[in-house]
């Protein structure tokens, strides 16, 4: 990932809105990363990420439709080799 200064990244905004369409840039402030400069698409992309909700069940909290899915879960065919390391 690209790095720069902040002084740097104001001098040169030009040039980085068009580098930053290839990669995200790191802004940089006496040494320390003080934030990231990033296309659009980078952005939406993080957007979208940050706001899917996950929940984390232990094993005896799954709900009833999860457990009634697992069960009856399948597997590829292509991976029945696989069923030998169980033996």
């Amino acid at each position: 990932m690209l790095q720069v200064t902040a002084s740097e990244f104001v001098k040169h905004f030009g040039l980085y809105k068009e580098q930053v369409q290839r990669q995200p840039i790191a802004i940089t402030s006496h040494g320390r990363t003080s934030g990231y400069f990033m296309s659009e698409h980078e952005y939406n992309e993080y957007v979208l990420l940050k706001s899917r909700t996950r929940q984390a069940y232990h094993v005896t909290e799954l709900p009833l439709n999860t457990i009634n899915a697992i069960a009856q879960a399948k597997m590829s065919d292509i991976h029945d080799h696989l069923n030998s390391l169980i033996d």
